[in-house]
């Protein structure tokens, strides 16, 4: 016969097991934000000599360029962010240019502090891995609703080419060449200024994780809203918890490569084809 203390063990452990089962995982928590981003165009010099017909074809033709849907997965420590791709308002195809330097799918790890981000170029598939690029966010007393949410207003300032890493710009390689020059005459190269972006970010901290689209996270909340120079992100609709449940899993294929040494890799091959453009045109 069973005794009071084999009893009360047995009672214990099932009362152990049964609170286990109701534990809740960090990978049971999920959840899915659709954000809208739309950028403005600045055509400075060259567009004040066009007309606004002029203006608004190139806007359409770019379209696919200004106007982007993303889709973040996320659950306490990790997230997934990732662009739906979009037909060519004009020819009915992928945009097989931009594709090159824009954003390839994101994973971000906020417990690791860890960035695996998957980038084409050219037909070379990159695995780039770095740490997440550290925000000192300045919380703001201002709130207002997005949705069903409360948002709180943070704000920072963050390197420019932080955010625009897997991007290229001609400006950058002529600034990269000309201290290459100066290398070569002995004369003393000019220190780069670092420009800076601001940004405006809205969290909430109903969901409290500190996720957020693109580069930006480490809030008390998740981010919904975003402005950076002439782009915002807006959160239009979240799903918590969704019936099937979400994969929030790192890329894996490619060459594995830093940030920085991503950004040296397309400047070389951009640098070959404008070689390569320019002794065709000399002949």
């Amino acid at each position: 016969m069973p005794t009071m203390k084999s009893i009360l063990f047995k009672f214990s452990f099932l009362a152990f097991l049964l609170l286990m089962s109701h534990t809740p995982n960090v990978q049971e928590f999920q959840g899915q934000a659709i954000y809208f981003s739309k950028s403005t165009m600045e055509l400075g010099n060259w567009g004040a000599r066009m007309s606004e017909a002029q203006k608004k074809q190139i806007q359409a033709r770019l379209k696919n360029r200004l106007e982007k849907t993303f889709v973040l997965n996320f659950n306490k420590e990790a997230s997934v962010f990732k662009e739906e791709d979009k037909l060519d308002a004009i020819s009915g195809a992928t945009d097989s240019w931009g594709k090159n330097f824009s954003r390839g799918e994101q994973y971000k790890n906020v417990k690791e502090n860890a960035l695996v981000q998957s980038q084409e170029f050219y037909g070379k598939q990159f695995l780039v891995k770095d740490n997440l690029q550290a925000i000192d966010w300045k919380m703001g007393g201002e709130q207002k609703q997005i949705g069903q949410y409360m948002c709180f207003k943070a704000t920072a300032s963050i390197p420019t080419l932080e955010l625009t890493w897997y991007d290229f710009s001609w400006s950058n390689l002529r600034r990269a060449n000309a201290n290459q020059e100066s290398d070569s005459t002995n004369v003393e190269p000019t220190v780069p200024e670092i420009q800076m972006t601001e940004v405006e970010a809205w969290y909430t901290p109903q969901i409290p994780v500190g996720h957020g689209p693109g580069e930006y996270w480490g809030l008390p909340g998740l981010i919904l809203e975003v402005s950076a120079g002439n782009t915002t992100m807006l959160c239009s609709k979240i799903v918590m918890n969704p019936k099937e449940k979400i994969k929030i899993e790192a890329p894996d294929k490619g060459k594995v490569i830093s940030k920085s040494e991503y950004q040296v890799t397309i400047s070389e091959k951009m640098q070959e084809m404008r070689d390569m453009r320019g002794r065709r045109r000399s002949r």
